[in-house]
């Protein structure tokens, strides 16, 4: 029997460096495309396309929390949100900070935010924008005349009202700042 060496060829530290350093980027890539693969389709996700609708906003007058006599034809000329919603909604509580957080990036652009509470007494819904901190317009809706002039009892619901008082486009339940940014945004003044 004759005696056969193998020859091995040694692995270096250099070659051994090499193939861990490939095999790290290669890793770090696939976790980098995934990632934000996952961010574009969550973002993607997280819109809510409104219903497009082309009628006139009604002809509505409250009362504002001061005491005002206030309408939505006082807004023509400017981009308005109506935001149907109540003090015991929890949708409706959920989408407040990001309705909040866009009419703080937006009023200066000729956006009006206003949010008109369903049902509840006037002193309750002050105390709640009080607590919450809300700084658009809160119209206090007792009889609930909002919710019977857009015809829809689902709370919230929201209405965007373009500059010449036409209602646009609708959503009935919770939205958010993705779907603001997308929708509402193209039709504020730079």
């Amino acid at each position: 029997m004759s005696k056969r060496k193998s020859r091995k060829k040694p692995v270096t530290a250099i070659s051994a460096l090499l193939l861990g350093a490939v095999f790290l980027i290669g890793a770090a890539l696939i976790i980098l495309f995934s990632a934000n693969s996952d961010k574009v389709a969550q973002t993607e996700a997280y819109l809510i396309p409104p219903a497009v609708a082309s009628y006139p906003a009604p002809d509505l007058t409250l009362t504002d929390l001061q005491g005002n006599s206030v309408s939505l034809s006082d807004y023509i000329g400017q981009v308005v949100l109506v935001n149907n919603w109540a003090t015991w909604c929890p949708p409706c509580l959920a989408e407040i900070p990001e309705l909040q957080a866009y009419y703080n990036a937006h009023a200066d652009e000729g956006f009006v935010l206003i949010g008109i509470e369903a049902g509840e007494p006037v002193a309750e819904v002050a105390a709640f924008v009080k607590a919450h901190g809300l700084t658009y317009s809160i119209w206090p809706d007792p009889t609930t005349s909002a919710v019977n002039a857009f015809r829809n009892g689902n709370l919230p619901s929201s209405y965007v009202i373009d500059k010449n008082g036409i209602i646009i486009y609708m959503w009935t339940g919770q939205i958010n700042q993705p779907t603001l940014d997308k929708y509402v945004t193209p039709l504020l003044t730079p």
